[in-house]
Order: C-alpha cells, then structure tokens, then sequence
C-alpha cells in the first residue's frame, strides 16, 4: 500500500508521501535512544506539564485534525471531533494519575522479614523505545492510548502509522514537539510494512505495540519472540450483543444502533452479533431494523451524516464478500446489503439473519456496518454462540436478572463485559481480549506497566 492520503468518499488521491530510507530510520533509532537516556531521568512532574500542554494543544486543534481523520478515512467528521476530545481527556488522565500508578510497592513487612532483607520494594522503570503498530480506524485514539501512558512512564515512542492516514501520523509527531516533550520522544516513522521486522530486531528497540489485523499480529509477534521482546497485541473481535427477556428492549435496540455502526462499524469492539432471546427477537428486531434503515448515510464531513464512506476499496469488496457468502449459503437480508451506486467506498447499514455455522461471516469478523442477527432459546445457547468465535475481545449483555449476569461474567470468554451497555474503552479501566484477539492490556495501571521494567529491590539487614 502506497503512503497516502485517499478520500474514501470519492476515491480521490489527495497527498502521497516518500517512504523514509536507511539513512533517515537509523537517524531516528539513534536519536530515539539518546533521547531515552535522558528523558528516563525526568521527573513525573515535568512528565505531566509537557502531556497536559500537548493536551491543550490537541482540544485547539480538534476541529482542524477532526477533518483530516475524516478526509484520510471516512469516519462521520462529528466522531472524529468526539475522538481528539477523548484522546485529549486520556492524556490529562495519565498526567494525573502515573505517578501513583507508578509508585513503588512495599511488601508485608512480615515478608520482608522472612527474607532476611532490611527493607524491600517494587520499583517500576521504563524500557526504552517502543515500536507502535498502529491502525486507520481511530487513527488519534490508537496511538493515544499508547503513547500517553509509554511516555508518562519514561519510555521513548516510535509510530509506524497505517500507510493511509499518514497527515493524522505526522500530526502526532508535531503535537508532542510543540507540547515541549524533547526532540526524539516521540517520532513518526513513515515506512510501509514491509520494514517493521528490520526496525523492531534492532536492538535499541526494546518492545512493541501492535493494533491490528491476526496476521500483522503474528507478524509482529513472530519476530518479537525470535528476538525476546515484549509485545501487546490488541487483534480483532466478534463481539456478542446479548438481549434476555427481562431487558429494556427498546433502549437495547436503540444502543444496538449505535454499537454496530459506530466509526462506520469499523471498530474492533463493536458489537457485531446480535443473539436475542426468542421472547423478544420480534420485538427487537423490529426495533433494530428500523433504526439501521433511519442512519443518515452520505458525505462524512456533513454535519449530519451519521455513516460514512468504509475506509478502503479492498475493505468493502471484503466485506461483501461475507454478505454474499452467507446470503448464497441462506442468510436472510432485513435490509441493505447491496453496494450503491455513485463515487466513493460506501455500503450500506445491514442487518443478516438465519445465520448458520457454515457460513463465513458467523466465524470472520465484519469490519463495516453489518450486523448478523440470531435467536436463541436461553442463557445457555446465547454463552454457546456467543464464545463459537476464534476472537474474544468485549461483549454485551442485557438483562435486569443479577443471577444472569453472574452467569454471563463467569462464561464469556472475552476481555470486558458490559452490561446494560455498549462497550466503550476509558483510561481508568484494562483494554484488551483473549483467544485471537490478541494479549496484554492497554489502558489503566495494567496498561502503563505493561512497557515498564518491574524491578525487584532487596537491601539486606
């Protein structure tokens, strides 16, 4: 893929960009690690300062960096304001809050007795460079939710960005230069896939972060393990939206809505298959359905659009691909699920049901505005359906029954459970999935240690 700037709206080619050489990668490398050796030493107060001007200086720039997300990959221009606020929200969070998450931990004293030591503790200290991998779909969000906690803790940050949202990439260097944070803190590196395994076997490179596609993840993970170096992968997901009797079923179809076609349904945890109790299928579905067909679908940097442009060619015909797979193969289509005539990458909301195991879309994910939708008799068949899936990333459940939801926490198999709601991701709390969706946390305390070098100190009587 070229390093370029597409409207998917149009298709229209607006910028492109020269991949960076030897010359200038090994410049940054070098500039990356002497930046560490000093940046490590700086103090949390100094840390904050710097994260709450770039802070400022992202809510001034919300309107200005909110039409570049939207013209580099289509999100509803009203989202991608919503995401500058977020991410600035997030950085001020951890310049607050480091610090403590931070702080060193004191054993029971009674341990420290037993090991013969006069005092002990937990210290923990930074890496060094980390090598982000980073995704088109929240082009800000992604690397934020990154770099904020990895700077915070003394670590030095190297992006290689998606090769389509390369000005959002570049912005983000350019936000932590002015902020103050020292030169070489933070660098974009504009290269194409092809050289992140070069980059991430350096040896000054100590860890990475990849958001992503299972294939770049096994990419990344492959050569990390080769080499020894921590990774924190964030993959795909599938999530279950469970509906049981005892919801409020207008309200869940509403946020159904929502939690399906959000960022244009290209969102890792939005919800993606709706399993409703038979009691309440025809109710919600109705529900459901009329909400899809009423999204306003058009320009993205019209106020009022409400879905935009999917973010690539090859990410539509892909995700047409599924559609006809299982229409052939017997899915029912409730509405949508034809490609539209007109310039631009657009399809529209849909909704599939009669979906059976033998079809493509019950196992891959779908990364657009298409929401699979399936009845099931009970508790135990929606567990069943909702873990049949090689992802596990988040999931939804409504019910008022408390003994249902301590069913759903103990037996889904997925890093967040969210009920009552759409999963949502916050600073305060761990981000992350099992099985194929990856391993590790971003976000919260976890999310800060996850790059930091967790440091026994023992003193001896």
């Amino acid at each position: 893929m070229p390093i370029a700037t597409v409207n998917p709206a149009n298709g229209e080619t607006l910028k492109t960009y020269e991949a960076m050489g030897d010359e200038e990668i090994e410049r940054r490398l070098q500039l990356a690690e002497a930046t560490f050796r000093t940046y490590r030493t700086s103090a949390f107060a100094e840390r904050a300062r710097l994260m709450h001007r770039a802070a400022d200086l992202l809510d001034e720039d919300q309107r200005d960096i909110g039409r570049i997300m939207t013209t580099e990959m289509g999100k509803p221009v009203k989202q991608a304001r919503a995401e500058a606020a977020k991410c600035a929200k997030s950085m001020r969070w951890y310049a607050d809050h480091a610090q403590e998450l931070l702080a060193d931990e004191l054993p029971a004293a009674a341990d420290v007795k037993d090991s013969g030591a006069s005092r002990a503790l937990v210290r923990y200290r930074p890496l060094g460079p980390v090598l982000a991998v980073m995704p088109w779909n929240f082009p800000l969000w992604q690397v934020i939710r990154f770099a904020a906690p990895a700077l915070m803790a003394g670590n030095v940050g190297l992006l290689k960005h998606a090769s389509n949202v390369p000005q959002t990439a570049l912005y983000l260097e350019d936000l932590f230069h002015r902020a103050g944070f020292p030169e070489g803190a933070f660098q974009t590196l504009l290269v194409g896939s092809g050289a992140i395994a070069e980059i991430l076997r350096d040896e000054r490179v100590k860890a990475a972060t990849l958001t992503g596609s299972e294939p770049a993840g096994r990419a990344v993970a492959s050569v990390a393990g080769d080499m020894v170096k921590k990774t924190v992968l964030e993959l795909g997901g599938s999530d279950p939206y469970i509906v049981m009797p005892s919801a409020d079923v207008e309200r869940a179809a509403a946020i159904a809505v929502t939690a399906r076609v959000q960022n244009n349904g290209q969102s890792c945890i939005a919800a993606k298959r709706f399993l409703v109790h038979t009691d309440v299928f025809d109710a919600f579905t109705e529900r459901f359905v009329a909400g899809m067909k009423a999204l306003r679908v058009g320009d993205p940097l019209k106020e009022e659009t409400e879905v935009g442009p999917v973010a690539s060619e090859q990410g539509r015909s892909d995700l047409e691909e599924l559609v006809d797979d299982a229409v052939e193969s017997g899915a029912t289509v409730l509405c949508g699920g034809e490609r539209p005539d007109g310039d631009g990458w657009y399809y529209p909301p849909t909704v599939l049901t009669d979906i059976t195991r033998e079809m493509r879309i019950h196992r891959e994910e779908a990364f657009g505005p298409v929401a699979t939708l399936y009845r099931v008799a009970d508790l135990d068949e929606a567990v069943l359906i909702a873990n049949d899936t090689p992802f596990g990333l988040s999931s939804n459940v409504w019910t008022r029954d408390d003994a249902e939801v301590d069913r759903f926490v103990r037996d889904l198999e997925a890093g967040g459970v969210f009920v009552n709601g759409m999963t949502a991701s916050h600073p305060a709390f761990p981000f992350g999935g099992v099985k194929r969706s990856g391993y590790g946390r971003e976000l919260s305390g976890h999310g800060i240690r996850e790059f930091c070098n967790i440091t026994t100190v023992w003193h001896g009587a």
